[in-house]
């Protein structure tokens, strides 16, 4: 097209250039300037990522890639109550015959994601619109972790968000209460140290979040020995569960050195200096040592006495929803940007997310300089080996059940029957799954 032009233009006269103007040349001349000035292809991004936890890099990461280039225009949208919320806001999205592009899909909602809504197998992704690039997943992923997002017929996305709960103490305050500055190492430890707080101090000993999901009451409950679902029904409401309910109640209504909050205000709390402890994801690393104003670190997920460790993995996979042909091509030039080593380090920074790439943490342009310099990161890194998948309960009530547990959890920390109460949502739950 451009030679065309060219020749075009020194074969003939200014005057009869200007004077053609229904030409064939003029007319591929205007198809060119048409085809130079043409409209990005716009995708929408949708994600859990409040600003307290990589809110901030995904903008920044989306507002760097949008300048990169002018093929791609990516519209980020944030998506309150975490997993659970996005996949509502997808089923009404898909009711409506709209559908994003690419969505953060929590492991707890893998299966109901993969049978509720269309979307296409990264593999298969890449060799539709990019068959050059058909190796990219087995080059820069371990197997474990891609298949964390993988069913019997293929992969429903890409892991991206990896993290496991670490405990986060408040060095002044456990100092000052005389206790061991290194935290506990046992949930019943735990108990006592936040008694202690609470007598000495008058401060929480602990928050243990509470987000809209049950991922870290997973990790307490498994933890024990027992088991959130088996075989397709759920088992929580076992002597081993019951055993991590009743602690966590005994310490926020018999004890009263727990908070009982709302996720976002309970880690405010522990960075306001109100709270000895926080049991949570080590993606809040950032938000916390970037604004607690006392002497912070992490340690190690406590255990049950004699019992092995086993803490869910948490965070997500990118799974694609685009439909159109020019769309995937679009979405996937915009996944290669945030898998890069680049994005993927700045991600860690700017969460706390372990990244699901094997080359990004020894990598000069990566983490290799900042895992050396934040400690912080180590226990999450050396917890790796305890992590096992996320409940997810399969069918169309994966949104059902997972509220159950929410609204089981808060009857129980509000002061009902732990036995009971546990026993009935186990019920009503396997009732929804048959």
């Amino acid at each position: 097209m451009k030679k065309r032009s060219l020749l075009f233009t020194l074969g003939i006269s200014s005057l009869v250039m200007l004077s053609a103007c229904g030409t064939a040349g003029a007319d591929s001349k205007g198809k060119e300037k048409k085809a130079a000035s043409k409209d990005p292809v716009t995708i929408e991004y949708w994600h859990v990522n409040a600003d307290t936890q990589g809110g901030k890099t995904v903008t920044q990461l989306v507002d760097d890639y949008n300048q990169s280039q002018d093929k791609v225009k990516v519209v980020a949208k944030f998506n309150p109550d975490m997993y659970k919320g996005l996949m509502q806001n997808l089923q009404a999205s898909v009711a409506s015959n709209t559908t994003p592009d690419v969505v953060q899909v929590g492991w707890a909602f893998k299966d109901y994601f993969s049978e509720n809504f269309e979307y296409t197998d990264p593999e298969k992704l890449v060799k539709e619109v990019s068959p050059d690039e058909s190796n990219y997943f087995k080059e820069n992923f371990l197997d474990n972790i891609m298949n964390l997002a993988k069913k019997e017929d293929g992969y429903v996305g890409i892991p991206y968000s990896i993290s496991n709960p670490v405990l986060y103490l408040n060095k002044d305050i456990l100092k000052e209460a005389g206790l061991d500055e290194n935290g506990p190492k046992t949930w019943k430890e735990v108990q006592q140290f936040a008694k202690t707080i609470k007598e000495k101090s008058g401060k929480y000993g602990l928050y243990f979040q509470e987000p809209a999901d049950s991922w870290a009451m997973q990790a307490l409950v498994e933890s024990n020995g027992g088991a959130m679902i088996t075989d397709g029904k759920a088992t929580f409401a076992s002597k081993e569960g019951e055993e991590a309910y009743q602690l966590y109640q005994d310490m926020v209504v018999k004890d009263e050195s727990a908070l009982h909050l709302p996720w976002e205000q309970g880690i405010q709390s522990f960075i306001d200096d109100n709270v000895g402890m926080v049991f949570t994801t080590i993606a809040q690393r950032n938000n916390i040592q970037s604004n607690a104003k006392f002497d912070v670190t992490t340690v190690k997920a406590p255990s049950w006495e004699g019992k092995e460790v086993k803490l869910a993995a948490g965070g997500a996979m990118l799974a694609v929803t685009s439909k159109e042909k020019e769309k995937k091509e679009a979405t996937w030039d915009f996944l290669k940007y945030l898998y890069s080593v680049e994005s993927m380090a700045e991600w860690t920074k700017g969460t706390g997310y372990v990244p699901p790439r094997k080359d990004v943490a020894e990598a000069e342009n990566g983490l290799k300089q900042f895992l050396e310099e934040n400690k912080m990161m180590a226990p999450a890194i050396e917890q790796m080996a305890d992590m096992v998948s996320w409940t997810s309960f399969p069918g169309s009530s994966g949104l059902e059940a997972e509220q159950k547990l929410l609204d089981m959890r808060d009857k129980i920390l509000s002061g009902s029957d732990t036995n009971k109460t546990l026993k009935e949502t186990q019920n009503e739950i396997n009732e929804l799954l048959k």
